[in-house]
């Protein structure tokens, strides 16, 4: 059997969409009717017309699909769960709040934003205290716009991002546990990270200076703030492919994100800013025969839920929504 031929006409013949980041593998990724971030894949998920949304990533995006589209059927082929997401939950989340009281910092003086990566839940406390969600490429305008209310951001859950848009906007950070200070601290960010963007070092952008005279870095703000610093172009993954398809094919560029996106930009000129493989291990759980074994899951259209199928709480799903639809009104 081959499994590519079978899921076409599996595809061809369901009420399905097919949903794919950008880092996902190759062969899962060429088989999706819609690509892209992780936001941009739940905006046109809103828009697909099929009654069931099959989307190949990880958790909280596909949470993300059913927190703006309730009325749809998400099942994703592997339930993986994005590392960084993994760092914060509720508990954490209200620690965090309860150290900065103690710190004499109230819960009035702190406005919440969360990174899209981030569970429904926590998307959920954010949106009750009143807070937004932020994607890579909307930060700053987000960090703008809650600054606005005279409070301290409580960034969760990627320290980095946090100190990167700190830094380009000329603000203040610390970080919650290392010392820093907080009331000195316009932007207060709780110390997670992605640990495929930890893998980005200083010692990788002058290999690659010392190498190619005219070589441009080019980073995602989820890498470390050392790097960001020394780097040509920062940007989301969306903001990246655009950086990199518009450069001259003779042009050599480094860049610092996922594999798996960067091997597929473009062929000449383009290098991996790391000696070792940037490959995100969760995104790279879905297979091909996950991808088939769900379509053959949804040709039996259950009435019950799926093993696979999003479920979220009806009042968790309504505060994840508030805080969404506060991002989208910036």
């Amino acid at each position: 059997m081959n499994l590519k031929e079978e899921i076409l006409k599996l595809k061809e013949k369901l009420d399905v969409t097919v949903v794919a980041h950008f880092y996902q593998r190759d062969e899962v990724f060429e088989l999706a009717d819609i690509t892209g971030d992780s936001l941009e894949l739940a905006k046109k998920s809103m828009e697909a017309t099929s009654k069931y949304i099959l989307f190949c990533g990880v958790g909280f995006m596909g949470e993300g699909v059913k927190i703006l589209s309730p009325e749809k059927r998400v099942l994703m082929p592997k339930i993986a769960c994005c590392a960084m997401a993994r760092m914060i939950d509720v508990d954490y989340f209200d620690e965090s709040v309860e150290k900065l009281n103690k710190a004499g910092i109230t819960k009035d003086d702190i406005l919440p934003i969360t990174y899209i990566n981030s569970s429904a839940a926590v998307k959920a406390r954010v949106g009750e205290m009143g807070g937004l969600v932020c994607t890579s490429s909307n930060a700053y305008k987000i960090i703008q716009k809650g600054l606005q209310s005279g409070k301290k951001i409580l960034f969760v859950p990627d320290r980095c991002l946090g100190q990167n848009f700190a830094k380009a906007m000329n603000l203040k950070s610390a970080v919650i546990g290392d010392g820093t200070n907080l009331h000195e601290a316009d932007i207060i960010c709780y110390n997670g990270f992605c640990s495929v963007h930890q893998q980005f070092t200083v010692e990788d952008v002058e290999f690659y200076r010392e190498k190619y005279e005219d070589i441009l870095i080019a980073v995602h703000p989820e890498c470390d703030p050392s790097v960001c610093d020394v780097a040509d172009f920062v940007g989301s993954t969306s903001q990246l492919i655009k950086y990199i398809k518009e450069l001259p094919i003779e042009q050599k560029v480094a860049v610092g994100t996922e594999f798996n996106m960067v091997n597929r930009l473009r062929k000449e000129n383009t290098y991996i800013l790391s000696s070792t493989k940037p490959e995100c291990p969760t995104m790279n759980e879905t297979t091909l025969e996950d991808l088939y074994k769900t379509l053959k899951d949804i040709e039996k259209d259950q009435k019950e839920p799926y093993a696979s199928e999003i479920l979220i709480d009806e009042d968790r799903a309504q505060w994840a929504r508030v805080a969404l639809q506060r991002m989208f009104e910036v």
